[in-house]
């Protein structure tokens, strides 16, 4: 690569302000001197022609010097030479015109030196102006005392003091702005930076996020919305780029077009415009969690979870709002698979239970030894029990946020009498892991129950206190009433649950931490199904737990069927 290729430097960037001011300065002085000297010469007024072309050389000369000199590269201080030059050549001028009152022209310097030089300016300013003045009065000191040699200084003395205290002012603000200016720079470099960074993070993230101001306009959105809001409806990577015509172009253009239709969470009620979420932000809405579908039924489609939240400002006043966006396609396919995974082998267990069902009763109805008859019916009962469980695993399997609302016979039951069978049933079990069962808080408490369903609840209570204990624990077990709501209390002193999971504890197929590292496996289906029939009696069904210290499962239910008001 040859010189003339090199990439050339950037010259240095020089400050001429102060090459700018002293030929302001110079040349304003340079003028009103060629005015004056106008005015004598039209005035015919009585020079000595020598001093006053001495004084008007010695301007000019400094004004030529003001632009020759590149100030910008010199010195600070030899600029100063220029107003002293001054005031020498406005003293050659004054005793040229003694009657012309051309000393008021000291004030030029006597406001230049002081402004760009300060205190030392002042001085120079008050010295050299005086001291030509005390010079000249010396010399007339025999023609009497002349008010001008009192009222001009004083005068330069008070327009060379207030200058300077100006110029100190005004540098003091100057320094002040300028300190303020560079926390203002480094304010704004600092937003600068945490405004990429946090462009950085929202680009980097899986879920669309819109920033919505006040005005409803749209102020910030990152990159992954502009993905999740449409489908990719491409050509096969594999195709020919050449044999895509402009009819596959307006096809794939149709598609992509239909994938923008969004319908509501069960696939397919669609949307009208108003119903979508940034109109809804717009109007002041908030959403939480919402899912929607992208696509017609039959093609391609993508589920979206999307949340809308309000901003506030500093004063409390609405602020626009945030839309969040995440793609939700892969979880509900997983759900739905897990769904259709457990309805269909809780289909096919109750094909055999029926059929076993039906070949005891065909037993029964035999001549029997009573031991057999009684064993019979034992079986019987549980696989009734067992069929009945596996409705309800098909009824929790549906894809809707809740079960479907299981059917109900409700009487007065006595709570204790459904309590004492499950412990009698759950007895063995516990047995074999030298597990305590404590039965001291079972009192006779009368509920208005569903007893099968309350049987299955306190057997998910019990099954579950055992199952999650440790060898030699223990249960404790009680009933009781309060005239209003009959109360079941279920605490064991099993491994526990931590406080993040507690929240999540019925949900659905969930299994704590603590729970899945034990060698118990459970279908996590026992407490979702437990609180859903309590919660059908209209009562409640809670828990408390700690890591390592139990857990704690309260139910209430009423003992008073509910009242129906009467008009």
């Amino acid at each position: 690569m040859d010189a003339t290729a090199r990439p050339q430097r950037d010259a240095p960037i020089v400050d001429r302000t102060w090459e700018r001011v002293t030929a302001l300065n110079q040349f304003t002085l340079g003028g009103i001197v060629v005015v004056v000297c106008t005015v004598l010469i039209i005035t015919d007024t009585a020079t000595n022609f020598d001093l006053f072309l001495a004084g008007v050389i010695l301007i000019f000369i400094a004004s030529g010097v003001s632009l020759m000199v590149p100030w910008a590269r010199v010195p600070l201080i030899w600029s100063a030479f220029l107003p002293l030059l001054d005031i020498v050549a406005i003293a050659f001028l004054r005793e040229s015109a003694p009657d012309a009152s051309l000393g008021l022209l000291w004030l030029l310097p006597a406001i230049w030196l002081p402004s760009q030089f300060g205190f030392r300016g002042l001085i120079a300013s008050l010295t050299g102006s005086a001291g030509l003045l005390l010079a000249e009065g010396i010399a007339r000191s025999g023609e009497g005392l002349d008010v001008m040699f009192v009222l001009l200084p004083l005068l330069l003395a008070a327009v060379a003091t207030t200058t300077y205290t100006t110029a100190r002012r005004a540098g003091a603000q100057r320094l002040l702005l300028h300190k303020q200016s560079r926390m203002l720079e480094g304010a704004l470099a600092r937003a600068r930076r945490q405004e990429t960074t946090v462009t950085q993070v929202l680009d980097s993230v899986d879920f669309g996020v819109i920033r919505i101001n006040a005005t409803g306009e749209i102020s910030m959105m990152n990159e992954a919305h502009g993905r999740l809001q449409i489908l990719d409806v491409l050509a096969p990577p594999d195709a020919d780029a050449d044999a895509v015509s402009m009819a596959a172009a307006e096809s794939r253009d149709s598609a992509l077009e239909t994938s923008r239709i969004a319908y509501r969470e069960d696939g397919v009620t669609r949307l009208t415009p108003e119903e979508r979420p940034f109109p809804r932000a717009l109007n002041g809405e908030e959403v939480d969690g919402e899912v929607l579908w992208f696509g017609m039924p039959g093609t391609p489609r993508r589920a979206l979870s999307v949340t809308v939240r309000r901003l506030r400002d500093a004063d409390g006043n609405d602020d626009g709002a945030v839309l969040v966006s995440r793609d939700v396609t892969a979880e509900l396919s997983a759900i739905r698979s897990r769904e259709d995974l457990v309805a269909s082998v809780s289909h096919e267990l109750r094909t055999p239970l029926t059929s076993i069902l039906g070949y005891i009763e065909l037993v029964l109805d035999d001549d029997l030894p009573a031991s057999s008859r009684r064993g019979l019916e034992i079986a019987g009962r549980n696989a009734n029990r067992l069929l009945a469980i596996v409705a309800d695993i098909l009824a929790a399997s549906t894809s809707g946020g809740a079960m479907i609302e299981l059917a109900l016979e409700p009487d007065d039951t006595d709570l204790a009498a459904i309590v004492w069978a499950s412990v009698e049933a759950f007895a063995p079990r516990a047995a074999e892991r030298q597990i305590t069962i404590d039965t001291v808080g079972i009192e006779s408490a009368t509920a208005y129950v569903d007893a099968a369903r309350l049987r299955q609840v306190v057997d998910n209570l019990v099954s579950n206190a055992i199952k999650y204990n440790r060898d030699g624990g223990t249960i404790e077990i009680g009933c009781t009433s309060d005239g209003r709501n009959a109360w079941l209390i279920v605490r064991d002193t099993g491994v526990g649950i931590s406080e993040e999971e507690l929240p999540r504890l019925f949900e659905r197929f969930f299994r704590a931490e603590s729970v899945r590292n034990t060698s118990t496996h459970g279908s996590g289906l026992g407490l979702s199904i437990s609180r859903e029939i309590v919660r059908l009696h209209r009562g409640d069904l809670t828990v408390t737990s700690a890591v390592g210290e139990g857990t704690t499962l309260v139910a209430r239910l009423p003992v008073h069927p509910r009242r129906k008001d009467t008009k």
